[in-house]
């Protein structure tokens, strides 16, 4: 059976951790979305530059480049998000909280909605999302933020129950803080240490994806390191 990956938002700073220790897993094909690529094939890696993911056409023909295989297994790993806070409720635009869901919410619902089909026609597939640990803590200030992620979880725990009649799994993780250089720039006394990396992370979704059947329906929270 071939093993097939997918990785969208491979070149954010989370997407390229997870594409380091996923590329070294011995899938047969991988398949990198994201804006800031130069469509192209390298090797068992095929690079594909694509557009706004909220909007299905550009969904559509991101998924034209694979075709379904019933002697093939898909798995699929998305860093697709954003974040929007600061602000108190009263004070936030609906521009603001609409972009937040079209990002964390409306993108990966289009992902997933492709991917089923894809996986439908071929031998399955397992997919694992990014949520966020305030969609399970609320934080305040980040009402929109965490309103989309929380609504991403309950997504995909859906998407686990439908997900059996075509033999597709889906969870997703809820980092706290990832060890990025943004997010050292922003907390630059925090303990680093503490802070889980993208390519630790990278590990985590490699055995959600590889144990589909044990994970599938499950938001996996993953706050700071003990040091």
């Amino acid at each position: 059976m071939k093993k097939e990956l997918l990785i969208f938002g491979s070149e954010g700073d989370l997407g390229k951790g997870v594409k380091t220790v996923l590329s070294q897993k011995g899938f047969n094909k991988i398949y990198l979305f994201d804006r800031n690529l130069e469509s192209k094939t390298n090797g068992n890696i095929e690079h594909i530059k694509i557009k706004d993911l909220s909007v299905e056409d550009n969904v559509i023909l991101a998924f034209s480049y694979l075709k379904p295989d019933k002697d093939c297994f898909y798995y699929l790993f998305s860093s697709i998000g954003g974040f929007y806070g600061g602000l108190p409720i009263w004070e936030t635009k609906i521009e603001d909280w609409e972009r937040m869901f079209n990002i964390n919410l409306n993108s990966n619902f289009l992902i997933a909605k492709h991917f089923s089909i894809l996986v439908k026609a071929s031998a399955g597939g397992a997919i694992c999302f990014t949520s966020a640990y305030t969609a399970k803590n609320q934080e305040a200030f980040k009402g929109a933020y965490g309103a989309s992620k929380s609504a991403l979880v309950h997504f995909v725990k859906t998407l686990a129950l439908e997900g059996k009649q075509i033999n597709l799994s889906a969870a997703c993780i809820l980092p706290y803080i990832i060890d990025t250089p943004s997010n050292r720039k922003w907390m630059p006394n925090s303990d680093f240490n503490s802070w889980v990396t993208p390519e630790e992370i990278g590990e985590v979704v490699y055995l959600i994806l590889m144990e589909a059947r044990y994970f599938s329906g499950n938001a996996i929270e993953l706050k700071n390191k003990i040091t």
